[in-house]
């Protein structure tokens, strides 16, 4: 029987149509995907489906839902709520000076009875935190997750953060249908693993799940079947043993997408080093660093990798002081000042942060204004000068903008449309554009391609390639995918317990990789480069 039906869903946004009469079915107890590119309506779908405030603040939606063959509109997520359906946003929606259990609970307190409630009635009861705790420690189990449940979101590792908003869904009693909007995105691969058996475990138990993902692998493992959107249109609903990985992508992107390794027979790394580490140590609340030593050439593309919350994010947020760090930072022979990221900036090092939305954009300013922000103020670039009075000089912001936007395909309405409005994938583009706007000799890139869906992720990594190449552009890539380091990488720094377990080629073998993951020495399979 079918638990959701949606109907000849058509959403139209100031005369641009993002949805086109798409319909979309899923079954009690199934797991089914939902697959597109950035940009081709699956957020939008789910925002309808959730009764998300911008639906209906711009007109609603056309097309019909029904909840087990019942007429449901959803006006807000509350009703949504109400109809059992909870939702993982792709961006969080957590409290951060909230407790794990405040966040959990929030809206779905229980309380006690104190001495004024029996007086005054049920609204002066307090708070049952112990019970809350219990609850959310419940919830947290069922997902193998080991975090405390009396500690502040505020500061944690974004892969924590994922957990517990899905512990927050999962601890609904009413719950039937669990939207999740790319929940592996900002898990490593051991961690998308232990997810994805949690998703199955929660499918058997009768609750049905609509899995966006832009992970192809992810979604041939765990859905029973796949639905494909492009440009705001159904390609085709299938079943996932129907169809392979290439398919998938090539009915996704409209083209065949192949992710390679490319020969690197037109780099040109130098002997001596552009940034050395010493005894460098992080404060990074979930992802402290603890004393390392690392040297990277001038060159080359360095991978970074490790599990999460060893550190591994906790390296370049030091170099550019965003979290406390101590120790040395040699830049060109030239000690780099500790815990100022304007220093690191005017160094010619730029950062394209693994918290796009929180780090990384203006998200009420325009896409033009994000990607020139950071040149404009540090170099001065972008203006124009009337006496003493600084202006922006608006026709090179506006040239400059609509060349990334080319550049990078991003899918906007125009240079001027706000970053917020975006998809997630395309503001990550916007963030590339912007490190990539101050033209840095150096350019330290977390987790690039989170997020995004599998043709936007060949462009980035073809973008850095290049950079590299052609500009002689120094990279250090920190990812949780082993794979995406293996494609671009040289060398591949392996993070084990904030310290530097091991450096490997990229062609080392996946057993190299496994051991220096779990702390262990490489013994006779040593083949670690220098």
């Amino acid at each position: 029987m079918n638990l959701l039906q949606m109907k000849q869903i058509t959403k139209t946004y100031n005369a641009n149509k993002v949805l086109d009469q798409v319909s979309l079915s899923i079954k009690e107890g199934e797991i089914h995907g939902l697959v597109g590119e950035n940009g081709a309506g699956k957020s939008t779908l789910m925002n309808i489906l959730f009764g998300m405030p911008v639906i209906h603040s711009t007109g609603g939606f056309e097309g019909e839902i029904l909840i087990n063959g019942e007429p449901f509109t959803p006006h807000s997520p509350k009703a949504a709520m109400d109809m059992g359906i909870g939702m993982v946003h792709q961006e969080f929606m957590l409290i951060p000076g909230f407790t794990v259990t405040e966040n959990v609970k929030l809206n779905r307190e229980k309380t006690k009875p104190s001495f004024l409630s029996r007086i005054f009635g049920r609204r002066l009861e307090q708070l049952d935190k112990r019970t809350m705790a219990e609850d959310t420690k419940i919830a947290l189990d069922k997902l193998n997750m080991t975090i405390d449940e009396y500690a502040r979101v505020a500061g944690l590792p974004v892969g924590h953060m994922q957990f517990i908003e899905i512990a927050r869904e999962v601890d609904k009693d009413t719950l039937k249908l669990l939207i999740l909007d790319e929940p592996t995105a900002v898990l490593t691969e051991s961690e998308s693993t232990q997810f994805l058996a949690v998703a199955r475990r929660l499918a058997d138990m009768g609750i049905s799940i609509l899995f966006i993902s832009h992970r192809l692998d992810e979604i041939k493992q765990i859905t029973d079947s796949i639905t494909i959107l492009r440009d705001g249109e159904l390609v085709k609903t299938v079943d996932t043993n129907q169809i392979e990985i290439v398919d998938i992508a090539r009915l996704m992107v409209g083209r065949e997408i192949k992710i390679a390794r490319e020969d690197h027979k037109d780099q040109k790394v130098a002997a001596e080093p552009i940034l050395e580490l010493k005894g460098f140590k992080v404060n990074m609340p979930g992802e402290k660093v603890r004393g390392i030593d690392l040297q990277v050439r001038k060159g080359e593309i360095l991978g970074i990798g490790g599990l999460a919350g060893h550190g591994k994010l906790g390296i370049a947020n030091g170099i550019m002081g965003l979290y406390e760090a101590s120790g040395t930072i040699i830049k060109d022979n030239n000690e780099l000042p500790l815990n100022n990221p304007r220093k690191a900036l005017a160094a010619s090092i730029a950062f394209l942060s693994e918290d796009r939305r929180g780090v990384g954009l203006l998200l009420d300013d325009s896409i033009g204004f994000n990607i020139v922000f950071s040149s404009l103020e540090l170099q001065d670039k972008f203006t124009t000068h009337v006496g003493p009075i600084r202006l922006i000089d608006n026709d090179a912001v506006k040239e400059h903008a609509e060349k990334m936007i080319e550049a990078l395909d991003i899918r906007c309405t125009s240079y001027r449309q706000k970053v917020r409005y975006l998809s997630g994938g395309n503001q990550q583009k916007v963030c590339v554009a912007r490190a990539l706007t101050l033209e840095p000799d150096l350019l330290l890139v977390s987790e690039p391609t989170r997020g995004i869906d599998i043709g936007a992720k060949k462009l980035v990594l073809d973008t850095l390639v290049n950079l590299n190449r052609e500009f002689n552009m120094t990279i250090i890539i920190t990812s949780s995918e082993l794979g995406e380091l293996r494609q671009i990488a040289d060398r591949i720094a392996i993070i084990y317990n904030g310290q530097v377990s091991g450096i490997l080629p990229y062609d080392a073998s996946d057993e190299e990789f496994g051991l220096l993951m779990t702390g262990k020495k490489l013994g006779e399979l040593n083949k670690a480069v220098n």
